[in-house]
């Protein structure tokens, strides 16, 4: 009899605790209170989009147009740089050894055309005309002794060999005398206009080779492009610095006076965004943290979208037209590369309207 009445027991209790657990699994979950909360939109007609925040200059990612070792890194990160200002330097003992050969070459071609347009020494003179001299004695000489042999008449005082050398003689003193009158005239004349021409162009190229290797050195020099700050050093004295682009930039600069946000507007809302658009921003995980945003320009070629942010609506082949507005950083606490929610003041979207009058029509 117990039985009887303990089986249909068990069962009526376990029907309630499942007919309870129904109840209770169908109530909808009480929401929480967000983490933080999300900034509300400051315009009635608005398009919402998210944003980089980015250097007015865009990111320049400095390289090296040689590779070589970093001999020193002049700058250090966060410190703000004028156009020409130097960042980091290469090793360039080579190429100042080279510098200092040829600045020698340089001297030896100037000290040759300054001789040349000086002309010819006084000193030169007399001494010419001394080697003159004796080569006109020395030929004299030679004749006499030739006349003389020839004036003998027995022909076996003198051999025929004898006397054809001193005919030969007589031929290489009349040379040698001539010789000697040349080089007097040539004193005589000065410096050929022609020789200093080509002295000019052997000191203008001498030149022109140290100018080359003066900016070879400077080259190993890298100087900011622009007024801007330093944002990352990946590079230290003693690296190897290679040339080209590098997938990480040896040092990456921009200016931040003012910041810009590049915002990804949808392209089927691209057309509400006018030009000259008010705009706010909004720091992310601090609604109170905002400033108003001035419109810099369109990007007009529309690009894909790229920053996703997982939700199951969005497509990998959404399209969005950038918008570049510019903002004053002042002391916010606002950094490049950060993320940022955007709301632009846009044009009425007249299908919302259209919507909102057919449903009610629908509804009765």
């Amino acid at each position: 009899m117990l039985r009887t009445f303990i089986v249909p027991l068990l069962a009526i209790v376990g029907v309630i605790l499942a007919v309870y657990t129904v109840v209770q699994g169908s109530k909808p979950p009480v929401p929480l209170p967000p983490a933080v909360e999300p900034p509300s939109a400051p315009y009635d007609n608005f398009v919402a989009g998210s944003a980089l925040v980015e250097t007015n200059t865009q990111n320049i990612a400095m390289g090296t147009p040689v590779g070589g070792v970093v001999a020193e890194v002049l700058v250090k990160v966060g410190d703000n740089v004028a156009k020409g200002q130097p960042l980091f330097r290469l090793d360039d003992r080579q190429h100042r050894a080279e510098l200092a050969s040829r600045e020698a070459a340089l001297a030896v071609s100037e000290s040759q055309l300054a001789k040349l347009r000086l002309g010819t020494r006084p000193e030169e003179y007399p001494r010419a005309q001394a080697r003159l001299a004796e080569a006109e004695a020395t030929l004299a000489d030679l004749r006499n002794q030739l006349a003389l042999s020839e004036k003998i008449m027995d022909e076996r005082a003198i051999s025929v060999e004898e006397l054809s050398r001193r005919r030969f003689a007589v031929q290489a003193g009349q040379a040698r005398v001539e010789q000697a009158k040349a080089e007097l005239d040539l004193l005589k004349a000065g410096t050929w206009t022609a020789d200093i021409s080509v002295a000019e162009a052997q000191v203008a190229s001498a030149r022109t080779l140290v100018a080359a290797a003066k900016v070879e050195i400077d080259r190993l020099v890298i100087t900011a492009p622009v007024d801007a700050r330093v944002l990352q050093v990946n590079v230290r004295a003693g690296e190897f610095a290679q040339a080209g682009p590098l997938s990480t930039p040896l040092m990456l600069v921009g200016g931040v006076s003012p910041l810009h946000v590049r915002v990804d507007v949808d392209e089927n809302d691209a057309w509400r965004v006018a030009p000259g658009a008010e705009a706010m921003a909004y720091v992310r995980g601090n609604k109170d943290i905002s400033t108003p945003l001035v419109f810099v320009r369109f990007e007009p070629f529309v690009v894909p979208k790229r920053s996703l942010t997982g939700e199951s609506t969005e497509r990998v082949d959404t399209r969005v037209l950038q918008v570049i507005f510019s903002f004053d950083p002042k002391d916010l606490p606002i950094y490049v590369g950060q993320q940022m929610d955007i709301y632009i003041k846009a044009n009425p979207d007249p299908r919302r309207k259209s919507t909102e009058k057919t449903t009610p029509a629908k509804a009765n």
